[in-house]
């Protein structure tokens, strides 16, 4: 094959090590294969994007292979095309010449074909006595044949990327449809809670949207969104056991006052020291288990937390909750009120409201009255961890990206 040894291009063009590089991987490959040229081309198309290319230069290889005759590259065959520029420009839509030559440099930068250039730099093929070609200059395409695996597999992850944003992108409308139905129906039937700042929230996130310009920030959106989902759900499920709290105990004293009214005899106590003993109170309504958010978001909302892990490094819950007491004698709280955070929020949760505590700390005069107040309005139902933690991750996010 004539691509077996390195050469240099006409002119101007200079060369380089990448050029060496490939014309090297072209002559090494492997031995006795053939590929259906159209099968590498639609590969190409599909993995343009991590080869840098546009669409002008796609159809610049298009034409070139259509000068090949044979359906299928083989290395038993000669691979170099040698058209000349009018004949490209024709079969490439009619692009003007300027654009053609850069977009040829394109290709051969992208390592897709070979410069095999002529003493003079024109095109050209030397035929011997029988009629078959013997040397040919233009350029090959054994570096197509070459790489077919490599721009199958490359195809291959364009295409599993594009599925995983697809299933990105409809995991986010469905969380924007359901909290934003949530939403209005907690605010149109009067649901407690701070619901305009939830809906602010909401609309903060969504307006993000729009500027998301990759896969990682297309997640971090998704994220966040799960993040308002779950905390809604929270403050709704907070709203309908508080509900059914009232009306528990309201069906529970009236049953008690029907109970005395058909039967004052059967309440009488039977001796002094029954009169004596205290009411069995009746069974509390059993208290929801807290959300727990993933360790990974607490810590991207909260990173100064993950100095005091062992070994500066927070990698499980246990490491979280260890982490929380050191930071929690630091700050100044006392064990009674951490006593109180973890049977009020959690002790998981009491641990994050420790790190969300940590990362304001310059802007909180009383680490212990701080925690104190979110856990009495966690019993009133009025505090959750969630919002703390968004505006956190937000606040943070902002601050990375004036840094970067």
């Amino acid at each position: 094959m004539q691509s077996g040894s390195v050469t240099t291009p006409f002119g101007r063009r200079p060369m380089t090590l990448a050029l060496i590089r490939g014309q090297l991987e072209t002559a090494g490959a492997k031995q006795g294969r053939s590929v259906d040229k159209w099968k590498i081309y639609r590969d190409a198309c599909d993995a343009r994007t991590i080869l840098g290319l546009r669409d002008r230069a796609l159809a610049v290889l298009n034409a070139l292979l259509t000068f090949y005759p044979e359906t299928e590259l083989s290395d038993d065959e000669n691979l170099v095309v040698f058209p000349s520029n009018a004949q490209l420009t024709a079969r490439a839509n009619g692009i003007a010449g300027t654009t053609l030559r850069e977009n040829l440099a394109l290709l051969v930068d992208a390592g897709l074909i070979h410069r095999n250039d002529s003493p003079n730099g024109k095109r050209y093929a030397r035929k011997g006595r029988d009629g078959a070609i013997e040397t040919a200059y233009g350029f090959s395409l054994a570096p197509l044949l070459a790489r077919a695996e490599e721009l199958a597999l490359m195809a291959q992850d364009v295409a599993e990327e594009r599925r995983r944003l697809k299933i990105l992108k409809e995991r986010i409308s469905l969380r924007r449809r359901d909290i934003r139905k949530l939403i209005s129906a907690a605010m149109e039937e009067g649901a407690s809670g701070d619901w305009g700042m939830v809906e602010g929230h909401y609309i903060a996130a969504a307006g993000r949207l729009s500027k998301v310009k990759s896969g990682e920030e297309l997640s971090g959106c998704a994220e966040e969104l799960d993040l308002l989902h779950e905390e809604v759900i929270n403050l709704l499920e907070l709203q309908l056991i508080s509900e059914k709290t009232v009306t528990i105990d309201g069906e529970h004293r009236q049953h008690i006052q029907n109970s005395k009214t058909k039967s004052s005899y059967e309440l009488e106590p039977r001796s002094e020291n029954e009169q004596g003993e205290p009411a069995v109170p009746h069974n509390e309504p059993k208290r929801e288990t807290p959300q727990v958010f993933p360790l990974g978001l607490v810590l991207r909302a909260c990173p100064e937390m993950s100095a005091y892990g062992q070994g500066g490094k927070i990698e499980n819950w246990r490491d979280m909750r260890t982490a929380a007491v050191v930071v929690r004698s630091m700050l100044g709280v006392s064990p009674s009120a951490y006593e109180e955070a973890c049977e009020a929020l959690g002790a998981e949760n009491a641990a994050v409201a420790i790190a969300c505590i940590l990362e304001r700390a310059g802007h909180i005069n009383s680490a212990g009255g701080y925690l104190r107040d979110l856990t009495a309005r966690a019993r009133r139902g009025e505090f959750s961890i969630g919002p703390m933690l968004m505006a956190l991750l937000r606040l943070n996010g902002s601050v990375q990206q004036k840094t970067g």
